[in-house]
């Protein structure tokens, strides 16, 4: 598979292109030619896509023509470019800076869904391009990485100059599943590998790459913490998601979202490695309580852990120890621990802590938001925010509701994470 790059003068590495302290200073630069902020119908409108940017402080929202930009906390949309005609299928950020990775989508595209562009919004123009010879699956930016996603091939380059650094073959993969990490000390990329089941972890900075066994079917969903170092992960059946220290492969925990075979849209691991949050198409959002937690964090530590992240523990195997701890939270298998051996497995398994129960059954992708927030965003253009009891679980709360995008079209493509 062949892949042609073109760069513009004037690219730069992330670290030295122009940021902003808060998604509201996005700059409304002047539009192109083909753009004209604000210019049509809501309800004209088809939601295409949506992704959490690195910290999950915003997320973007790929439209049918065009994209944009909703801070979290307090929600508010803070930025949009629309284009008389052709949509974006993939809208990727770099944190909160002005780089974003765009694809095109839709019915009516005007952008091939074969070209991965880089779009500065600040000089409103494209910095670089690739362009391959099947459609684009998905995109993943790093401060130093760009990785492109195809069906049976992942690409990186060097954010600073587009050289590409590695390709990865893998098992078909429509979905374009594909975690990178975003901590400043580790580089680590985990994506399907070339056998079923098998998940493939690449640690750039130490040069070395696992295969870890996850599951004896396919694939269908995967997350890493901000630094790469826990990886979970769930198969086509989606009665369970597993917890890898990608270091040595060691399963170090199993939970289970339910016995009914489910599609498991999304999954989420909270900055302090507390919980775990699971969205499917059974419409419930599960939230679990994690056995494993990274030294030196505080379970009371909110979002700015992932702003800079502590690393009190090295790269390698046998400093994942430290980071398994006996839960001190309920758990629903607990009283029915003396019994293993004798149930069905399923009856050891470890239940949700706290669910809440969405009124449509549409895709939502979910992130932790401060403290004991989850947040939730759905193809079908809303925005949730409940919270949870961190020692009671059960029910959660809706704190917020909001509809994003009004429309009535139906959702075209799935979402990323």
């Amino acid at each position: 598979m062949s892949s042609q790059v073109s760069t513009s003068r004037g690219l730069h590495p992330p670290e030295k292109i122009m940021t902003y302290e808060s998604p509201h200073t996005w700059p409304l630069s002047v539009p192109t030619s083909k753009a004209e902020a604000g210019s049509s119908d809501d309800q004209e409108v088809r939601l295409l896509s949506v992704s959490w940017n690195q910290d999950c402080g915003c997320f973007a929202a790929g439209t049918s023509n065009g994209f944009r930009i909703f801070n979290c906390d307090p929600f508010k949309e803070t930025f949009r470019r629309d284009l008389k005609s052709g949509g974006f299928g993939i809208v990727e950020m770099l944190f909160r800076c002005n780089i974003l990775a765009l694809v095109g989508g839709g019915s009516n595209m005007h952008y091939p869904p074969n070209k991965v562009m880089i779009w500065d919004d600040h000089q409103s123009r494209c910095i670089g391009e690739f362009t391959f010879r099947s459609d684009v699956r998905a995109v993943k930016l790093g401060k130093d990485n760009i990785v492109i996603v195809l069906e049976t091939k992942i690409y990186v380059y060097n954010f600073t100059d587009l050289k590409m650094l590695h390709q990865i073959e893998t098992l078909p993969n429509p979905k374009g599943l594909c975690c990178l990490s975003h901590h400043s000390n580790t580089s680590v990329l985990a994506c399907p590998g070339l056998s079923q089941g098998h998940v493939r972890v690449e640690h750039f900075g130490l040069k070395v790459t696992k295969m870890i066994t996850a599951h004896d079917s396919h694939i269908s969903c995967m997350a890493l913490t901000m630094d790469g170092l826990l990886l979970a992960t769930a198969s086509m059946k989606g009665t369970l998601i597993r917890i890898f220290n990608t270091m040595d492969g060691t399963r170090l925990q199993e939970v289970r979202r339910g016995l009914d075979k489910a599609e498991i849209y999304s999954i989420a691991l909270s900055p302090n490695v507390q919980w775990l949050a699971v969205s499917s198409d059974k419409g419930t959002v599960h939230i679990f309580s994690l056995k494993v937690r990274v030294a030196g964090e505080d379970s009371s530590n909110d979002q700015r852990t992932l702003e800079a992240p502590r690393m009190d523990h090295q790269n390698s195997s046998s400093s994942m120890d430290p980071l398994i701890q006996t839960n001190t939270g309920s758990n629903a298998s607990s009283s029915l621990s003396f019994m293993k051996g004798i149930l069905p497995k399923y009856f050891s398994s470890e239940w949700s802590f706290a669910q809440f129960h969405l009124p449509e059954i549409t895709r939502y992708i979910v992130a932790f938001g401060a403290q004991n927030t989850v947040m939730m965003v759905g193809l079908d253009g809303s925005f949730y925010r409940c919270i949870f009891d961190q020692v009671n679980g059960g029910q959660m709360t809706q704190k917020e509701y909001s509809r994003f995008l009004k429309t009535d079209y139906p959702p075209l493509r799935t979402l990323t994470a």
